[in-house]
């Protein structure tokens, strides 16, 4: 783990120089952007001091720090597999970045299909240290709800299964199952009420998915497996402080508060300002500390967790939405119903973005593909001001797919602002000593101090 200090260095000194930039009144900020070594320099009236320490410090650890960057950002392995089962779904969400067409009429894999692809992601993986990571996700996969638990049943020793659901289909005897088999379960939930929830989570119906997530909530009672993803978007920006109270209350140990992705154009109508989305969900991360220390029980925001955790250990992220290049066709890639093996689910609907079919090709032929290969050439040296910014090895400039549909790849991030604003708030809470709070247990625990001034 990387500690910060009270220290600095210049450009005059070193072969490669840190910058500096202001965190607040209190700290300033010194940092080799390009291995994420870092400082925090307390300030008096206004001024700070570089001690030769920290500098002599910088020297002897940036090259240590260049090849652990340079390996985590090109050398990292595929260690988790999307799998779609279904294209379709039973809710209409305004932002879902699935084509309203699949979505309606698309494919289902057949019980023997699903079995094809976890028997050559076994094979993929043959000789690998640590299991593979399979997420059922995309539409709603529990549409096919007996196919993936036959499965789980059959392959639960040899992958980490979870699951990503809007729980309309979740029924209390298959908590009982996903607890068994020690499952990750992702529920979808916007806000803490009904009415806000429901006009983003909409259910085919015409209704929303609130009563029943809410009820799994219930059923799960505090399963360390479970999260819940909110996707934050014009109706619920400014409740997400809320809904952190109301899920603690409800034993959930840690809550995702993603952007919304513009894949598809009809998101552009629900995207929340860049400014009000970083003031609400700041508040959210502080009513979640406040709510943590009070009762020594977490809740963890999982997004602002992996922002702490590319500052202070970058190496141990694990959600790779926000290195460059970020991990779609790397660390991770999707299949879908039909069997097209895509970087990301955001690609979904991007034919030429396909690696092959996993029923007709190998996953490391897919790895090697020209669409997986173009995903992987996407790094922020290449994108107009990312190249120049202190904190693109921190938010990586998301999402690729996002920018594609915009009409150009390497076009800095869509909420370039709000990563900015999120990342200096991290750099205070390092400050203040607050990342205790922040973290889930279990990641500080597994931490190891490499260097400290």
């Amino acid at each position: 783990m990387n500690k910060g200090c009270a220290c600095g260095c210049s450009q005059g000194n070193v072969e490669r120089g840190l910058s500096f930039s202001n965190v607040d009144d209190n700290w300033k900020l010194a940092l080799d952007a390009d291995n994420m070594f870092w400082s925090i320099l307390p300030r008096v009236n206004g001024d700070f001091m570089l001690p030769q320490n920290m500098i002599d410090l910088y020297r002897k650890e940036m090259k240590h720090l260049d090849e652990e960057m340079h390996n985590f950002r090109f050398n990292e392995s595929l260690n988790c597999v999307y799998i779609d089962p279904t294209d379709r779904c039973n809710a209409n969400c305004p932002y879902c970045y699935i084509p309203a067409k699949i979505r309606q009429q698309g494919t289902q894999m057949t019980a023997e299909q699903l079995d094809i692809v976890l028997s050559k992601i076994v094979d993929h993986f043959k000789g690998a240290k640590k299991k593979p990571v399979i997420v059922f996700h995309a539409a709603e996969p529990l549409l096919v709800k007996d196919i993936l638990f036959s499965a789980i049943e059959k392959y639960h020793k040899k992958m980490l299964f979870g699951i990503q659901t809007n729980a309309l289909l979740l029924e209390k005897e298959d908590v009982a199952f996903i607890k068994k088999y020690r499952v990750g379960i992702g529920i979808s939930l916007d806000a803490s009420t009904a009415k806000v929830n429901n006009l983003s989570r909409v259910s085919r119906k015409g209704e929303g998915n609130f009563r029943k997530a809410v009820q799994a909530l219930d059923w799960f009672d505090g399963y360390a497996g479970l999260n819940v993803i909110c996707t934050v978007n014009k109706y619920n920006v400014d409740t997400l402080s809320a809904l952190v109270e109301f899920l603690h209350k409800k034993k959930v140990p840690m809550v995702l508060l993603n952007p919304v992705r513009l894949t598809q154009k009809r998101s552009e109508q629900v995207k929340p300002d860049d400014t009000i989305y970083a003031e609400n969900l700041i508040k959210a991360v502080d009513t979640a500390m406040v709510l943590t220390k009070k009762t020594k029980r977490q809740i963890v925001v999982g997004n602002f967790a992996n922002t702490l955790l590319a500052i202070i250990s970058p190496t141990a992220r694990r959600m790779m939405c926000d290195i460059s290049p970020c991990g779609g066709g790397r660390t991770f890639l999707t299949v879908t119903a039909d069997g097209a093996m895509v970087p990301c689910g955001e690609f979904i609907g991007m034919k030429e973005f396909s690696g092959g079919n996993i029923f007709k090709t190998s996953i490391a032929k897919a790895m090697e593909s020209k669409p997986f290969r173009q995903i992987r050439a996407r790094m922020v040296e290449n994108i107009d001001e990312c190249d120049t910014c202190d904190f693109r090895h921190i938010c990586g400039s998301p999402c690729p797919a996002e920018m594609r549909a915009r009409g150009n790849i390497n076009k800095k991030a869509v909420f370039c602002d709000f990563y900015k604003e999120i990342i200096v708030h991290a750099f205070k809470m390092i400050a203040e000593d607050n990342v205790k709070y922040l973290l889930r247990d279990d990641s500080l625990d597994q931490m190891v101090m490499e260097y400290q001034y």
